[in-house]
């Protein structure tokens, strides 16, 4: 048995176990996606680059999954593992690159209100033109009010901080469009929350780890012990062994655009815990498009049991 909402379901509603659970993962995604952009960023103020970055999350997220890969129960056939391969690509090292390459250009705050709430919106607008998934009308006013929530906060911080770096905006948009495409690809795989993790983790190591080390792309004998250890624990266990299972279990039990939407309240758990992490209190108008971005997710993360898979004559 499977947590597959049953196609019967009318579509807009979840068993209640189904919908908790759904919910419950989701939010283990937004809390452990808040700190990430943090603690990357920590990272970097402490001699690590973006590579140094990439290096922890694949290589140690491969090393905690590979016997998903490896027992003798679990082989997986040539299919998945060439699908495990298109969902790296998706959301894997270029993601991780672009997110850590927008944080370097950027800052947190423009990172956590840009990626991860124009997420569900690409999910919903590129499930439309390229699956024939239309969105219903609130899910719609959903997507809207997150675009207002997300232009209330751009300006905001327009006038407190200037002009952000348009190259390091643009890499963030790109992000997000990975994201989506991955978030609607990942139901599609027929891999499960887990295995999708471990192949993700596999192929980015592989690919990534012979170019970081025979390239001398490595500053980590430059930081200091402490913080690269809690790097390894965040990047390499909580990112790559955790946040991608919980993630893809939240789009399993909710749906593609349920789950996405769900991201979208992302920027809404950094801001506050911003404030007694770091001491940022926000101002007026960002807890005002913080109220704007969660109410957004309120309508959009309706979930809307998928239809039944078309057998081939």
């Amino acid at each position: 048995m499977t947590d597959i909402p049953s196609t019967n379901t009318p579509a807009g509603t979840l068993p209640l176990g189904i919908l908790l659970r759904g919910l419950l993962w989701a939010g283990t995604t937004v809390a452990i996606f808040s700190g990430w952009f943090v603690v990357t960023r920590f990272g970097m103020a402490h001699h690590m680059g973006v590579w140094d970055v990439m290096a922890l999350r694949f290589g140690g997220g491969a090393l905690l999954l590979m016997p998903v890969l490896l027992f003798p129960a679990h082989r997986l056939p040539a299919r998945a593992w060439a699908e495990g391969l298109l969902l790296a690509v998706l959301w894997g090292g270029p993601f991780v690159y672009l997110v850590a390459l927008g944080l370097q250009l950027t800052s947190v705050a423009q990172v956590a209100t840009t990626t991860p709430p124009l997420m569900p919106v690409f999910a919903g607008l590129i499930g439309w033109w390229l699956l024939r998934e239309k969105p219903g009308m609130p899910r719609l006013i959903g997507y809207g009010v997150i675009i207002a929530g997300i232009a209330t906060l751009f300006v905001s911080q327009l006038q407190a901080r200037g002009m952000p770096r348009l190259d390091g905006v643009v890499v963030l948009i790109l992000a997000a469009i990975l994201w989506a495409l991955y978030t609607l690809r990942f139901r599609r795989s027929g891999l499960n929350a887990i295995q999708a993790a471990a192949l993700i983790c596999f192929w980015s190591a592989l690919f990534f780890l012979p170019i970081y080390y025979f390239a001398g792309l490595s500053h980590l004998n430059e930081a200091p012990l402490q913080a690269l250890l809690f790097q390894m624990v965040y990047q390499g266990c909580l990112m790559s062994a955790v946040a991608i299972v919980t993630f893809n279990r939240a789009v399993t039990l909710l749906g593609a655009g349920a789950a996405a939407a769900i991201i979208a309240l992302i920027p809404c758990l950094a801001t506050l815990l911003a404030v007694p992490f770091l001491g940022e209190v926000p101002s007026l108008v960002d807890a005002v498009a913080t109220g704007i971005i969660a109410l957004g997710v309120i309508f959009a993360a309706r979930p809307t049991p998928s239809k039944p898979a078309q057998t081939a004559p």
